[in-house]
């Protein structure tokens, strides 16, 4: 049993939130969230790609121009390129809409557990850490999105969040203010 702060009463239930959304009330958050998903991040690449390549396309021209001088900035593009993507995805699902273009095209938003919106260190860590499991765990981390009834893939489980219809998300109720 814990201690609860807010009414002076003794808990016996753990203290912990219930999932927000629940895939078997409503199917319908999840209906083809999997096959869209790969296609908001396929759309994010071109979003992500495009800056980087006229970036380099700058570098390649500035050096040119300088007679050789510009392309010692291309020991800069890769760390910007990696800055670059994690601030994108930072700044878009720490935005209003709690995801990112891709996502936004595909109606799709990513939550936390509970049914909070995204925000900016939860949508840059959720990026690193998909590049990171990716990288070690490739066939694993999308294997694990068929198997659960959310389509949360590893790095979801990790992080507590989960990626639904934007469409047709309900509003969750918010704890009832005790002032």
């Amino acid at each position: 049993m814990s201690y609860s702060d807010s009414g002076n009463a003794w808990r016996n239930d753990g203290g912990v939130q219930p999932h927000a959304y629940d895939p078997y009330l409503h199917p319908e958050l999840f209906r083809g969230v999997a096959t869209r998903r790969a296609f908001a991040f396929l759309i994010d690449m071109v979003v992500i790609s495009v800056p980087v390549i006229l970036g380099y396309l700058f570098i390649a021209l500035f050096g040119v121009v300088t007679l050789g001088l510009g392309w010692a900035l291309f020991w800069l593009a890769w760390p910007a390129s990696v800055i670059w993507a994690i601030v994108y995805y930072g700044a878009c699902i720490g935005g209003p809409s709690s995801a990112t273009i891709g996502m936004r095209l595909m109606d799709l938003e990513l939550r936390t557990w509970y049914g909070a919106p995204g925000y900016f260190v939860l949508g840059a860590t959720h990026a690193v850490l998909f590049w990171v499991t990716v990288s070690f765990l490739t066939p694993f981390v999308v294997l694990v999105g068929p198997f659960n009834s959310r389509r949360r893939l590893l790095h979801d489980f990790v992080l507590g969040t989960v990626v639904v219809n934007n469409s047709v998300r309900a509003p969750v109720p918010q704890a009832s203010r005790t002032w």
